[in-house]
């Protein structure tokens, strides 16, 4: 709140300057990002407040914007105070953001409220809290195909034999922890293979690695079901991890599959390629039939991958022509009025009439007047006299308790 003061100016009027708003927080999708590991370092994150007005109408700074660079494939989800979750984003291509807690609105100075009527006000707003909020980032691989299978299945050597990566090998179970993505180079294509750490059963419920990787391959554009052939049985390792897929669900089942039969560089397995492929065809299942070790049927197997790969790009790129992205994704707000009976009173609803009234010097009668003032104006005092309120019945507005004006 402030006054012009000059010399030869012995009756300057308010020129109380506004406050700045508060820095809000974005988190984007940036493809230079691989990891969460870098979020993982800083537990808070916040963004500085505005500054304060001045006189002579100076408005106050605005708080510094912070984002926070994540990698493509990373879900967003907001924690409420009842722990339940609540997913604000899935950004998957970069540039796409998402304001996940929005910066409070600076007050409003003296020289705001001047009218014809009320030429000197002495009110000016203080400014709206920030949101706190809790967020949690997960994140799912981008690869076009997810090779799964039991552990010790050879996972980690196929995928050593097709790509530049080097996954560790060794002949015990989950060799590999973390999933491990390796780019295959096809002529002039490319694509993303990701050695998913092997699956046991109850994954779906957590057992073993489970849980931690399962939602890696729901982004996946093939399944390459790659199944030990040197198992006792092929075709049983075959159905529980598909039942592993099925129970988890968001359709893992119903993604295209290719099955494959490893370690066909064994003498013994070579010699049962006849009967695992009858078994796997009694089930409807076509299987192919590799070594990673050695390389034998690999090349072909990579051939028939590109090919599936590209049909998929084909139909997905045919999908974004009709629906065009939408690269900045922003928490809605609700902006109609209501007026409601509660508590003996009457809630008034509305985020932009909530904010207003929370800012508001109401200690101060002037305060009321040009809150009231306010509300005639924007519906909100015909809101509450549909609702049955009358002069003198408490109304709710936010954290705000008012009596109704005549």
């Amino acid at each position: 709140m402030s006054f012009r003061r000059e010399k030869y100016v012995p009756r300057g009027g308010p020129d109380g300057g506004d406050g700045g708003h508060g820095g809000s927080i974005t988190i984007r999708a940036d493809q230079s990002q691989s990891t969460l590991l870098g979020v993982a370092r800083q537990r808070m994150y916040r963004a500085p407040n505005g500054v304060s007005g001045l006189g002579a109408k100076k408005h106050g700074r605005r708080g510094k914007k912070i984002r926070i660079s994540v990698p493509e494939g990373t879900e967003v989800w907001r924690v409420h105070e009842n722990g339940e979750k609540e997913k604000l984003a899935d950004l998957v291509k970069h540039g796409q953001s998402v304001v996940a807690a929005k910066g409070g609105r600076g007050g409003w100075g003296n020289s705001r409220f001047a009218t014809s009527t009320n030429r000197a006000p002495r009110i000016a707003q203080k400014g709206q809290p920030g949101s706190v909020v809790q967020i949690v980032l997960e994140l799912k691989l981008l690869a076009d195909v997810g090779i799964v299978g039991l552990p010790n299945a050879g996972k980690s050597t196929l995928l050593r034999s097709i790509s530049a990566a080097r996954p560790k090998v060794a002949d015990y179970p989950f060799t590999t922890l973390e999933p491990v993505l390796g780019v295959v180079e096809l002529g002039w294509r490319q694509f993303v293979v990701a050695d998913i750490p092997g699956l046991i059963e109850g994954a779906h419920d957590g057992a073993g690695l489970g849980l931690d990787f399962l939602r890696h391959i729901e982004r996946t554009n093939v399944i390459l079901h790659l199944v030990d052939g040197a198992s006792d049985d092929p075709v049983r390792d075959h159905a529980l991890i598909n039942e592993e897929l099925r129970e988890y669900g968001v359709g893992l089942q119903d993604e295209p599959q290719l099955l494959v039969v490893n370690k066909i560089d064994i003498e013994e397995v070579r010699e049962r390629t006849d009967e695992i492929e009858v078994a796997f065809r009694k089930m409807g299942a076509e299987a192919r039939f590799i070594s990673g070790a050695s390389g034998e049927g690999v090349s072909e197997l990579v051939t028939e991958l590109g090919r599936i790969i590209q049909e998929r790009r084909a139909i997905e790129s045919a999908d974004d022509e009709v629906d065009e992205p939408e690269e900045v994704l922003t928490i809605q707000v609700r902006q109609r009025v209501e007026a409601m009976k509660e508590d003996g009173g009457y809630r008034v609803k509305g985020e932009r009439i909530i904010t207003f009234a929370e800012m508001m010097p109401l200690a101060v009668d002037e305060g009321i007047e040009e809150l009231w003032r306010r509300f005639d104006r924007w519906g909100v005092t015909s809101a509450l006299k549909r609702a049955g309120a009358r002069a003198g019945d408490k109304v709710y507005v936010g954290g705000v308790q008012l009596e109704m004006h005549a």
